[in-house]
């Protein structure tokens, strides 16, 4: 498991560099210039002007730029917003909460769903019953995210009432702050009512943001049981006279769960691309809509920063999900140990 772990941060390395690089470069061909988003609708003279690039460090040679941008984030600085004069940094990891909360309601609503979905579409293959959650997982993957919130807002939330158009928690709510998840917060609390207030907020984001991963999830899980239950020892269970749930739950699911496995750290890490839609539409204050308000902001530093922390967050996801392929077949990571 050591030697795994050594070896997987190693490959991290260059994957980590060549994130800084796509990074730095995409911050250059964003059109705008970073002058005029500190002097505003003012302008400022081209003297005035020379002197606020060379304060950004936006004077020097594009390579020599880049390393002192990797001094930098080997420092932990990425940079003050442009815009509200605050730490890359410190920006990001207020708000990464609200993004996590959402993408772990998310993926759990799509676990929940999906991989049973999956597991039933296999057992009944053929069936009415197979091809009904087949067709409505394939609705599901090619419904547009912003047109899929924007219909479930008219219907539940403006037609019947019953979820909240935007946000976290209701104005008549004072949750301090503590964890920055809001149903911790809110448990934490003595406001009574906040916690299902909150969860209340959660379910159609949650739900929008979690049909694509359930889609693929649901088709993923049939696949793959499919491939196990045509494998000899699963015959041989059924032979020996195994109850269906004896032979689907002990013997399919769990080599079944290795390609499961990695669809979801896949779908994990499209989440993030996902939430910057998801938080548009629905006023979430977390991560997807401050990188958003940066680029219509030309906020370069916070772009910059908040890009590669949102790649580093995924790199982190990879590495649980195949450090979690141990636990399921040990034999894999002993494979991979020696290769």
């Amino acid at each position: 498991m050591f030697r795994f772990l050594i070896n997987r941060l190693m490959l991290m390395v260059p994957v980590f560099f060549g994130v800084t690089l796509v990074a730095f470069g995409f911050i250059r061909v964003l059109p705008g210039d970073p002058v005029a988003v500190l002097a505003g609708e003012r302008g400022v003279s081209p003297e005035r002007h020379a002197e606020l690039l060379a304060q950004l460090g936006f004077d020097k040679p594009l390579w020599q730029q880049y390393f002192n941008y990797i001094g930098d984030i080997f420092q932990g600085d990425l940079g003050t917003s442009l815009i509200t004069n605050r730490p890359v940094v410190e920006e990001f990891f207020e708000l990464f909460p609200a993004t996590a909360e959402l993408g772990l309601c998310a993926i759990l609503f799509a676990l929940i769903i999906g991989i049973p979905a999956g597991i039933i579409a296999a057992i009944k293959r053929g069936t009415w019953v197979d091809q009904g959650i087949m067709s409505i997982s394939l609705t599901g993957y090619s419904m547009p995210i912003f047109w899929w919130g924007l219909l479930l807002i008219i219907l539940f939330s403006n037609t019947l009432n019953l979820t909240p158009v935007s946000g976290r928690l209701s104005f008549l709510f004072d949750v301090p702050p503590v964890t920055g998840f809001m149903l911790i917060d809110t448990l934490l609390s003595d406001e009574k009512g906040s916690f299902l207030n909150a969860l209340h907020h959660l379910i159609l984001p949650s739900i929008v943001l979690g049909t694509i991963p359930l889609a693929v999830i649901a088709r993923q899980t049939r696949s793959a049981m499919l491939e196990v239950l045509s494998e000899d020892y699963v015959r041989t269970a059924r032979a020996k006279g195994l109850s269906t749930f004896r032979v689907v739950a002990i013997h399919a699911l769990r080599n079944a769960m290795i390609t499961v496995v990695t669809v979801i750290g896949l779908q994990i890490s499209l989440l993030l691309a996902g939430a910057i839609l998801t938080e548009t539409i629905f006023g979430w204050p977390g991560i997807g809509k401050w990188i958003i308000f940066s680029v219509f902001s030309r906020d370069y530093f916070a772009v910059q920063g908040g890009l590669l922390l949102i790649a580093t967050s995924i790199m982190i996801v990879n590495l649980i999900v195949d450090l979690l392929y141990g636990f399921i077949n040990p034999r894999i990571l002993h494979q991979k140990s020696k290769s």
